[in-house]
């Protein structure tokens, strides 16, 4: 296989996690080997549909999920647990982005190739995590947000960039700190290393989203920053809930005029 589409739809439509996490990291290794290409030939991409996932964990309405206290280890496995589904979600949405928008730049579907392989690595860390607290992916319930923000962007490819890197993607830079703190207090220091080193990375996960957002914009001659609100009021409808990680928010590429509309509207909600 040399389609780079065609792997990317290969490491999306696994439904084993340890085969999505095998294909991921086969799949990244090639591109970097220089056997796979994004082919002008290959099919168009097919209507958007649920992407691989196994049977568990059961998806239900965010409201939900069950908050439980990191008082207790079924607490902070829950926790685990919740971080794990976001990256296992984050490995989809990376390799939907490859595989789904079509005559992009080399380094547009090498970003997210690497954005998918790193998400993947952190879902084997977290998983190797639930293993040592007694439990594995799948124990608890969890919601579809982050792909359900995918289905309603697949034909957009800016609302793309804007909505899920620069939205949903980079709530874990604004509460993950936070967590850190609470479970360094708690002693947690297993999580603790998992969780930084997932901090850092996404950073960079986020920034990839502001370069391929700023892109479209670009290409479709849209001011950046208005457009980004016009499509999260569009596609979303609500103010986002702050407080925002500034700092991390501005070394992934928003800019300050951003922020302070975002912390304004946060403010007023």
């Amino acid at each position: 296989m040399t389609d780079l589409h065609a792997a990317a739809k290969r490491c999306l439509d696994a439904s084993d996690p340890a085969e999505k996490l095998r294909l991921t990291r086969e799949t990244w290794e090639s591109l970097l080997a220089g056997e796979l290409h994004a082919e002008p030939s290959s099919p168009p991409p097919e209507p958007i549909g649920a992407p691989g996932r196994p049977a568990k964990p059961m998806l239900v309405n965010a409201r939900q999920v069950p908050q439980r206290g990191l008082g207790s280890t079924e607490g902070r496995a829950a926790l685990v647990h919740a971080v794990a589904h976001i990256e296992f979600n984050a490995i989809n949405l990376a390799w939907d982005a490859v595989y789904r928008f079509r005559g992009k730049p080399d380094e547009y579907y090498r970003d997210w190739a690497s954005c998918a392989n790193d998400e993947a690595r952190h879902f084997a860390m977290l998983s190797a995590r639930l293993t040592e607290m007694g439990h594995v992916y799948g124990d608890f319930d969890a919601h579809d947000g982050l792909w359900a923000m995918a289905e309603k962007t697949a034909d957009h490819d800016t609302a793309r960039m804007a909505l899920v890197p620069r939205v949903l993607e980079a709530r874990g830079l604004d509460v993950t700190p936070g967590m850190i703190e609470r479970l360094r207090h708690l002693g947690d220091t297993r999580t603790v290393a998992i969780l930084e080193v997932i901090l850092r990375e996404e950073v960079a996960h986020v920034a990839a989203g502001t370069r391929w957002y700023r892109h479209c914009c670009e290409r479709d001659g849209l001011d950046p920053v208005d457009t980004f609100f016009e499509l999260l009021h569009e596609y979303m409808g609500v103010s986002l809930r702050g407080p925002f990680n500034r700092p991390a928010r501005i070394e992934a590429g928003f800019v300050e005029e951003e922020l302070d509309r975002l912390a304004s509207m946060a403010l007023l909600a």
